[in-house]
């Protein structure tokens, strides 16, 4: 098969690699035919994901078609359209049975594209079959559903539900990416008063009013945290939702914050950030952390099925698993290219 492989920070080549095989009989092989590329593999190119070793596919978003299963396999079965979640689930440890399945303990997690091959690939390897894979709805295209492997579930459940939304709230969401358009979409699913988005791209910017986003701030030109204040009669928001991965973002989003809000962090981090005590010790803030658990993965599904979830429009870019160099060039020069989503089909 044909694979996209990292050989380290800054290297990547689409070559020949050994088709992947059956290890465990709760594995199943899927045929990717569908998949596209993270804010994480990004940073996985950068060098900033140690787990992440020279030698291995990279991507771990997918929706494809099984061709082989494990004997151990029973809800999965041979022709089946299903979506590969961005984390694997062995069901049965203790994090995997409170529902927090990034932290597994079986040998699952965030392990496609980081600690095993991935799915930017013709074929990829799926541990856990039964509880790492989601049958495709009728009638919900491959497009939308990518959207479910990793960017809505991680906003929803990291950004949103972590950080406590709750109606009428004012939600400040620090990056207008892919996963900060996507704290937006989910965050309105509560009913906040104000949604502020800010960024330094104004493309990205124009994409947040799109979203739902009622203010935008180009941190460039402005004072976010003045603009934020006097939004919000000097009080600061509610819930601040960092979506970049850089210091200086999540040091916003801790000054952008009233007395008793909450942050919570998305992105991922390869550098170490401040986080000024001697700022904050007395302002009863909570902050958040998270790899996601994909245990909202269902609930996304049935509001993607029913029409209240609008995960098309996250898709900027389409490409052929020939045109990958093409691809992670227009994903990481989003500020130029407009790139939210890229799509990868065979």
């Amino acid at each position: 098969m044909k694979a996209l492989v990292y050989h380290g920070p800054g290297v990547k080549s689409w070559e020949e690699f050994p088709d992947p095989v059956l290890q465990a009989d709760t594995d199943a092989i899927v045929q990717v035919d569908t998949t596209t590329i993270c804010g994480t593999d990004l940073h996985i190119l950068k060098g900033d994901v140690p787990t992440m070793t020279p030698g291995r596919i990279i991507g771990h978003e997918a929706v494809g078609t099984v061709t082989q299963v494990g004997t151990g396999v029973k809800n999965v079965r041979l022709g089946d359209r299903v979506l590969v979640s961005c984390v694997t689930a062995c069901g049965a440890c203790r994090y995997c049975r409170e529902g927090h399945s990034g932290q597994c303990l079986g040998g699952g997690g965030w392990i496609l594209g980081n600690e095993i091959d991935g799915t930017q690939a013709e074929l990829v390897r799926v541990p856990f079959a039964d509880g790492s894979t989601y049958p495709v709805p009728s009638g919900v295209s491959d497009d939308e559903l990518l959207m479910l492997a990793d960017i809505l579930p991680t906003a929803y459940e990291v950004g949103v539900l972590n950080g406590r939304v709750r109606p009428g709230d004012v939600v400040v969401v620090v990056g207008a990416g892919p996963i900060g358009l996507s704290a937006i979409t989910s965050a309105q699913l509560f009913s906040p008063s104000l949604i502020v988005a800010i960024d330094m791209a104004p493309a990205r910017l124009d994409a947040a009013k799109q979203f739902g986003a009622d203010v935008v701030i180009n941190n460039r030109d402005q004072d976010a945290v003045a603009a934020v204040r006097e939004l919000t009669a000097d009080l600061g928001a509610d819930v601040a939702i960092e979506a970049v991965g850089v210091p200086a973002t999540f040091e916003l989003a801790v000054d952008l914050v009233r007395p008793g809000g909450h942050v919570a962090n998305i992105g991922v981090h390869g550098t170490s950030a401040t986080l000024h005590l001697e700022r904050i010790w007395d302002r009863n803030l909570t902050i958040t952390t998270g790899l996601v658990d994909t245990y909202s993965t269902p609930t996304l599904l049935k509001l993607l099925a029913g029409r209240q979830l609008d995960a098309a429009r996250f898709v900027t870019h389409h490409f052929g698993f020939n045109e990958f160099d093409t691809a992670y060039d227009t994903f990481s020069r989003a500020g130029d290219t407009g790139a939210l989503k890229v799509v990868i089909s065979r």
